[in-house]
């Protein structure tokens, strides 16, 4: 009877051991998953960081970037502007030289078409000299047909004379030189004209001597 009790008491022991054991394991187990989770839980929150890290390491290379192409914008507006200001001053420089070279131009023309009329007086003066019978011959002829071909070329210049017989006296284009009583034309117009004037591109050259009704 001893025995049998003895027995049941060890049975007893070895079944409340087991349940310890078991309970041990489970709260091992149940450790294991509480370290596990909180490993992955610390992996997780180091990969977040670390995403962090990167996201801030973006940033801030991002905004070195950015100041640097600001920089560089800077520096590219600084240099177009200064071409462009240089382009201005040269193309000013242009203009400005062109239009002295173009006055520089119409003064030695002038010039010279000043001295050239003259010559063109003395043709007229020569040929309306003439008698219709010397007109007719080959001398006359010829200085005729240079006189022509010589007021061709100073009109391709733009060489032109001024209109002056039965027009308005015009202080900018005609010098007076004397009055006239004329029955055929009105007080202030030109009646005769003495010298002929020239205009080379609108400006007188030579203004033309008249006589104007009085």
């Amino acid at each position: 009877m001893e025995d049998k009790n003895l027995e049941e008491q060890l049975q007893e022991e070895d079944t409340t051991q087991k349940e310890n054991q078991t309970q041990e394991e489970k709260e091992a187990e149940a450790v294991a998953e509480e370290v596990t989770e909180a490993a992955e839980e610390a992996e997780d929150t180091a990969e977040e960081e670390k995403e962090e890290d990167k996201k801030s390491e973006k940033k801030t290379k991002k905004s070195l970037f950015d100041k640097k192409d600001n920089k560089l914008q800077e520096k590219v507006d600084e240099l177009e502007d200064k071409v462009k200001r240089q382009m201005a001053e040269f193309d000013n420089f242009r203009k400005r030289t062109e239009k002295e070279k173009s006055a520089m131009f119409e003064t030695g023309a002038k010039s010279v078409i000043e001295k050239i009329l003259p010559v063109v007086d003395n043709f007229e003066r020569g040929i309306a000299g003439l008698s219709e019978e010397e007109m007719k011959q080959p001398f006359a002829e010829g200085m005729n047909m240079v006189y022509k071909q010589l007021m061709q070329e100073l009109e391709k210049l733009e060489v032109k004379p001024i209109e002056a017989v039965g027009c308005e006296f015009d202080p900018n284009l005609h010098n007076a030189v004397m009055q006239v009583e004329s029955e055929e034309y009105e007080s202030g117009i030109i009646a005769q004209e003495l010298l002929k004037g020239y205009t080379y591109r609108d400006t007188v050259v030579r203004h033309s001597m008249v006589a104007v009704v009085s």
